[in-house]
């Protein structure tokens, strides 16, 4: 009797123990998809900025193109996660009604509105970094200047996030993060140079 109270009650500890493991891996993977699109809206609105710098560099200019690149991306971030996560929630509904004979437990679905705003809030706040960088900057030189250091810190900073809740390799993650941003603003802003450059 003893040894049946006894497996019972290990039983009941390792489902807490999964509970709590299957709680962390879904809270990880939301905060893994969040930095992503933090450092979706970083990269993207900086290339735009400095793109459209390189062939008008005032400052109005720039921050009007990365207000812009902000407004699109976080719509677009969102209408595309919304329409995502809601294709998944049809599945998992149908699912649910062929296993549990027509019942639906709400509280498991994916909320597709949660999903949106999460993804149009994580974009925004990625791509309000060179926006903040480059307010206050009058002079073109320094404003650039500004923007690239802003956006190496914050790249760093999501790459480091991204790795540990991914449990990569810090150091190469940070790199590749580092590098692939920096080569996206370098290629827009050599194109829209040479693209500018030709009157177009």
């Amino acid at each position: 009797m003893e040894s049946h109270n006894v497996n019972n009650s290990l039983n009941v500890d390792m489902e807490k123990d999964q509970e709590k493991a299957f709680d962390f891996s879904k809270r990880a993977q939301w905060l893994r998809a969040a930095v992503l699109g933090a450092n979706d809206g970083l990269v993207s609105t900086a290339s735009l900025m400095m793109g459209v710098g390189a062939v008008k560099g005032d400052i109005k200019t720039m921050m009007l193109s990365g207000f812009a690149g902000l407004v699109a991306g976080a719509c677009s971030m969102a209408i595309g996660e919304f329409v995502s996560v809601y294709s998944q929630y049809d599945i998992e509904v149908a699912q649910m009604k062929r296993e549990n004979g027509g019942e639906i437990e709400k509280e498991k679905l994916p909320s597709p509105m949660q999903a949106a705003a999460a993804s149009a809030l994580a974009f925004s706040l990625g791509a309000i970094v060179p926006l903040l960088a480059a307010a206050f900057v009058k002079e073109y030189k320094v404003r650039v200047g500004v923007i690239l250091a802003a956006v190496t810190l914050a790249l760093v900073m999501f790459g480091w996030l991204g790795a540990v809740l991914g449990k990569a390799p810090v150091v190469k993650s940070s790199a590749r993060v580092l590098i692939g941003g920096w080569l996206a603003m370098a290629v827009t802003f050599g194109l829209t140079k040479l693209v500018g450059s030709h009157g177009m």
